[in-house]
């Protein structure tokens, strides 16, 4: 049987870290939908999203993308390629936010999504996951934190991969981000009505990983 599990929420909440762990407890898939924006958005360029529909549209359908292994383990392919490291910056992060305002671009990274999740079980991340690209999963969670919590985390996870941005600078890019995805027409940023909310801003991972996993064993997923 198939089984999704849906994380949502906005940049910097910590979700990438708790789906790599909680996909890890469950033994399934891990797909990190942000990487995939990231990824069309670092592909196609700066400026991207100022073109015209009708010449985004052949140039996503040359697209293609797989996901391969289990937990932390799983791996997302471009065209056969793993994704570059580069989709990480928070330059490409708000390009990708650009771009996630364009109908047709979230259309076909949602297509692309709910045709890996009809195959395997995932943990599913991203910001309309359980709103929008997988309505009917069992267990359905967003993330929050104040725009001061999630820009420090940010900070320092940027900083452990060795990529140095200003504090300022990512707070002010998180506060753009925030607008754009909770305000955009099409999947704004926002819970399911039926998932489970949870503030992480005084919770660390662990903390948090343990709410989740018990609302997923109340509902008999996983085992005492």
């Amino acid at each position: 049987m198939i089984t999704i599990v849906t994380l949502d929420g906005p940049a910097g909440v910590g979700k990438t870290t708790i789906a790599r762990q909680l996909a890890d407890r469950l033994g399934i898939a891990y797909l990190d939908t942000g990487a995939m924006f990231r990824s069309v958005a670092l592909y196609f360029g700066e400026g991207s999203w100022e073109k015209p529909v009708d010449q985004l549209v052949p140039e996503l359908n040359r697209l293609d993308f797989d996901l391969e292994g289990e937990g932390r383990h799983s791996e997302l392919l471009l065209n056969g390629y793993p994704l570059s490291p580069d989709i990480r910056s928070e330059e490409v992060g708000l390009w990708a936010s650009h771009l996630g305002r364009i109908p047709v671009v979230r259309d076909f990274l949602r297509r692309n999504q709910q045709a890996i999740g009809r195959i395997i079980s995932l943990v599913a991340e991203g910001r309309d996951m359980g709103s929008v690209v997988f309505p009917t999963a069992r267990h359905k969670f967003f993330m929050d934190a104040s725009i001061d919590v999630r820009a420090k985390r940010r900070h320092a996870q940027l900083k452990a991969m060795g990529m140095e941005e200003g504090l300022e600078r990512i707070h002010a890019q998180i506060r753009i981000r925030d607008d754009q995805d909770r305000n955009r027409v099409v999947a704004p940023l926002k819970p399911a009505q039926d998932a489970v909310i949870i503030d992480t801003s005084a919770l660390d991972a662990d903390r948090v990983l343990e709410k989740i996993v018990e609302h997923i064993r109340q509902k008999g997923l996983l085992d005492d």
